[in-house]
C-alpha cells in the first residue's frame, strides 16, 4: 500500500523546446487582491512547493511552472515560477498557457480569437490563431511595455576579457551581447560552454549595477546571447544560469531586442524581427505600439510563436520520500 502525502495535477507542455508546467489542482488557496499579491503569498508561505515540482525526480533545472489563479481585471490571471527566481512575465510560458487552455477546451474557435491575462507584471493580450480544422496553430503574445535601461555598458570578466552589453527590459530585464564579438557558437554542442561564460558574465554585471536605481528589487540581467543573419533575423542563446539556458528564442527577451533594434533605428516600426533558437524554431516580433513608461520612451511588442502538448499527469509526493523536497544538479 503507498501512502500518499500530497498529489497535483499539471499538464506540461514545450515551446519551441522550452517546457512549460501548468499546475491545475494541489495548490492551497492563495490571498490577495491582484495575482502580484498571490504571487507574492506563494513566495512567502509556499516556496517549498516550487523545488519539489519543478526540480528533480519529478522535473529539472529547465522546468518552468505556471500556477493559474483568479483574476478581476482580465480573462484569466497565472504567475510563474522557476528554478532560481520568480519570473514577473514569461512569453514562452503565456504561449504554453495559452496552448493548455486550448487542450482542455477552456478555450476554442467559438469563445474567441484572444483573451486578456493578468500575470505580476501586468495584463497581457493573448491572441490566438486557429486552423480551419479547430486547432490553436500560432499564439500572439502582447507584451508589456518594454524599454531601454542602459546602453553601452562595458566590463571586464575573468576569462573572458571585455564584454560590452546592453541591458533592455522586456517584462525581464536582459543583457543583450553579440556572441561573434567574443568568438562564441550558438549552436547545441556548445551549449554547456555558453552557459558557463554567460553565467559568467551575469554576475558580474550583477556586480556592476548592484548600485543602480533602476535595477533594485529585480532579478540580475539574463544575458541574451545573439548572431545577427540581418538587421531583421538573428539566433538567440539566452543563458539563465550555469546550468539552465531558454531552449525558446526567449519571448520577452526577443521583445528586448525588437526593442533595442527600434531605439537605435535599426529596424523601422512596420518590420518583423525573427529570433531563432539553436535548434531553428523561430518566433516572430513585431511593433504594435509605442508609450512611456515613467520618463522613457517604451514600446509594447507582439511576440508570436507554438506551443504544443508532450503529457497530462497527476504528480504524487509518497510518505517517507527522502527527495520530496527536489534537487538540482549544477
Amino acid at each position: 500500500m503507498v501512502s500518499l502525502t500530497a498529489s497535483f495535477s499539471v499538464i506540461d507542455s514545450h515551446t519551441a523546446g522550452h517546457p512549460t508546467r501548468v499546475i491545475l489542482s494541489g495548490i492551497p488557496k492563495l490571498s490577495g487582491t491582484s495575482v502580484l499579491e498571490r504571487r507574492n503569498d506563494f513566495k512567502s508561505r509556499l516556496d517549498r512547493l516550487r523545488p519539489a515540482l519543478l526540480h528533480e525526480p519529478r522535473g529539472h533545472a529547465a522546468m518552468v511552472g505556471l500556477i493559474p489563479t483568479h483574476s478581476d481585471v482580465a480573462d484569466y490571471g497565472a504567475f510563474f515560477i522557476s528554478s532560481y527566481v520568480y519570473l514577473d512575465m514569461c512569453g514562452h510560458g503565456a504561449i504554453g498557457f495559452a496552448k493548455t487552455l486550448a487542450f482542455t477546451g477552456q478555450i476554442s474557435p467559438e469563445t474567441g480569437d484572444s483573451f486578456t491575462l493578468e500575470t505580476p507584471a501586468g495584463v497581457v493580450t493573448v491572441g490566438l490563431v486557429w486552423g480551419e480544422n479547430g486547432a490553436l496553430k500560432a499564439v500572439k503574445i502582447r507584451n508589456v511595455p518594454s524599454y531601454v535601461g542602459l546602453e553601452n555598458l562595458t566590463i571586464e570578466v575573468d576569462g573572458i576579457g571585455t564584454v560590452k552589453a546592453d541591458i533592455v527590459y522586456g517584462g525581464m530585464w536582459y543583457a543583450l551581447v553579440d556572441a561573434a564579438s567574443l568568438g562564441l557558437n550558438l549552436d547545441p554542442d556548445f551549449a554547456s560552454t555558453l552557459m558557463l561564460k554567460g553565467s559568467a558574465i551575469k554576475q558580474a554585471i550583477k556586480q556592476t549595477i548592484a548600485a543602480t536605481p533602476l535595477f533594485a528589487g529585480s532579478a540580475a540581467p539574463s544575458v541574451l546571447f545573439y548572431t545577427a543573419d540581418s538587421a531583421s533575423e538573428a539566433k538567440h542563446f539566452l543563458v539563465l544560469e550555469s546550468n539552465k539556458f531558454d531552449r525558446s528564442p526567449c519571448g520577452t527577451g526577443t521583445s528586448a531586442r525588437l526593442t533595442y533594434l527600434l531605439h537605435k533605428g535599426i529596424l523601422n516600426p512596420g518590420d518583423t524581427y525573427r529570433a531563432r533558437n539553436i535548434f531553428g524554431i523561430p518566433f516572430e516580433a513585431r511593433l504594435s505600439e509605442t508609450t512611456r513608461v515613467g520618463d522613457r520612451d517604451a514600446v509594447v511588442v507582439e511576440i508570436e510563436g507554438n506551443a504544443f502538448v508532450t503529457s497530462s499527469q497527476t504528480i504524487f509526493f509518497e510518505a517517507n520520500d527522502p527527495l520530496s523536497k527536489g534537487f538540482l544538479s549544477r
